[in-house]
């Protein structure tokens, strides 16, 4: 069970619908000024894109572009340092005025803080640099293939307990490129109705059928997919060839945890096969960081191909798959994404080796484990912490992601511009990443902060909330922050 809800009260759903048919009104009067009275710029040709087509970016996403994609200069570690810029000038693009800004870091997925130099994986890297280069400039099928690559996906198929693994440049591409593979004519695919823009993209791209069910929802599942086996394939009745059901580790919007024994059982039942997405598992969930198999206790044999990603919890780029061998033979022979894409770079492969090896113990030390323990602590006390002043904090205990809602679209500029003056780096979500009235703040946490560093960052979300009106969470919240794990004293 959740500690929050997506869902807004009638009087702040009034107040966001409020807010964006004000904006909508005034810019298509804006709009039909300026058709009246601008010239066109090339005379005789048909316009490049219509004006209805950007209208959501020039009338509404441009008065608060600032929130976003904000440049840092240097390591995200637990405090970060983000370059300034322009204020919002209409469409003018923002630039940077050579400032820096020092921010306690809560907005980036470095979740057991390898993103910054380690003692152990950096010399490594290095090295790694130094004998293979920045880049192989070459697919894995041609001349991107090294002894470190294969050193890494042999250890990565042993610690999530597959037999084989594949890695890819992209961790995007792992989902959007590998999906529709498998997903071939004939093909019923039931993704989650909140599963990633990775996830989403690759069934679009894949020929096969989609469904979506609830979020999280096993018992809608099994409802869709009966109908589904029922009626067969569209037009020709046919039975499906094959049934893959997708759905995802931690929700990275929501920071809630998959029901995946749920999923399990329906699949089992049904004989369809499961696709895993533990891009922000893997590395941050589990006792040893195996991953929501290991966090909830499901064996990873009931799993049909594991994905994941290594710019989280490993401090890299890039992504894999893990399967039996046969499919990932499969997929060698016919995903464009190992075909044609560039390699994963030597040194990005040795810091997730180096990263994995210090997780599994593997370097002598119990620095991995520390670090996952420090992750669940930090992300459970924080979590407790944000309900304690009544926010809506959206997910799972252990879960280091926190989506803290705000729902109404000036609320989410306000709190993202005060976040920044106060000092605080956070990631602020709204339309059209997110539906129309969920708006919000999200929060991830890392093995790398301090006690200090999250008392600091929750007396600064105290003030941000009074000042912004948003402990939209109130007593129900309050009285779920004694329902999670212990939390060890400092």
């Amino acid at each position: 069970m959740g500690t929050g809800t997506l869902a807004p009260s009638l009087k702040q759903a009034l107040f966001a619908y409020t807010s964006f048919t004000l904006l909508y009104i005034f810019g298509q009067f804006r709009d039909f000024f300026r058709k009246r009275w601008s010239k066109a710029s090339l005379k005789g040709y048909a316009p490049i894109r219509q004006d209805y087509e950007d209208f959501y970016t020039r009338r509404m996403y441009y008065r608060i572009h600032d929130c976003f994609n904000r440049p840092i200069t240097g390591p995200p570690s637990s405090w970060m340092d983000v370059l300034e810029r322009t204020p919002v000038n209409r469409q003018e693009p923002l630039t940077t005025t050579g400032k820096i800004k020092r921010c306690l870091n809560l907005g980036s997925y470095n979740y057991l803080g390898f993103a910054s130099s380690d003692p152990y994986c950096t010399p490594r890297v290095l090295d790694t640099l130094s004998q293979h280069g920045w880049s192989l400039c070459s697919n894995r099928a041609d001349a991107g293939t090294t002894p470190v690559h294969e050193e890494l996906e042999r250890e990565l198929a042993s610690f999530l307990g597959k037999e084989a693994a594949l890695t890819c440049g992209m961790g995007f591409a792992t989902n959007s490129a590998f999906l529709p593979v498998l997903a071939t004519p004939g093909t019923l695919v039931l993704s989650d109705a909140l599963n990633h823009s990775s996830i989403v993209a690759g069934v679009r791209a894949a020929k096969g059928t989609v469904r979506v069910f609830d979020h999280n929802d096993p018992e809608h599942l099994e409802r869709l997919l009966r109908t589904a086996l029922v009626e067969g394939q569209p037009r020709i009745h046919r039975p499906w060839k094959k049934v893959i059901i997708v759905v995802e580790g931690i929700y990275s919007m929501e920071g809630e945890v998959v029901d995946l024994a749920g999923f399990v059982a329906v699949a089992k039942k049904y004989k369809a096969y499961i696709w895993l997405d533990e891009a922000h598992s893997i590395g941050a969930m589990g006792a040893t960081g195996r991953g929501v198999c290991e966090h909830l206790g499901v064996n990873p044999a009931d799993i049909d191909v594991l994905m994941g990603t290594f710019s989280k919890s490993f401090g890299a780029c890039g992504g894999y798959v893990a399967a039996n061998k046969d499919v990932i033979d499969y997929f060698k022979a016919q995903c464009p994404a190992h075909l044609y894409a560039t390699a994963m770079t030597p040194p990005a492969v040795q810091m997730v080796l180096s990263a994995l090896r210090l997780i599994t113990g593997a370097d002598g030390s119990d620095r991995g484990a520390h670090k996952l323990s420090q992750l669940r602590t930090n992300a459970n006390y924080f979590r407790s912490g944000l309900l304690r002043l009544g926010f809506n904090v959206l997910g799972d205990w252990d879960s280091p992601v926190m989506p803290v809602m705000i729902f109404q679209p000036a609320k989410l500029s306000a709190t993202s511009r005060e976040m920044l003056r106060l000092g605080v780096a956070v990631v602020e979500v709204g339309f059209p990443a997110t539906p129309l009235l969920t708006s919000r703040m999200r929060v991830c946490i890392s093995a790398s902060h301090t006690r200090q560093d999250l008392d600091y960052a929750l007396q600064l979300f105290d003030y941000v909330a009074e000042r912004c009106d948003i402990r939209y969470g109130g007593d129900t919240a309050r009285a779920l922050a004694d329902t999670g794990p212990k939390i060890q004293a400092v």
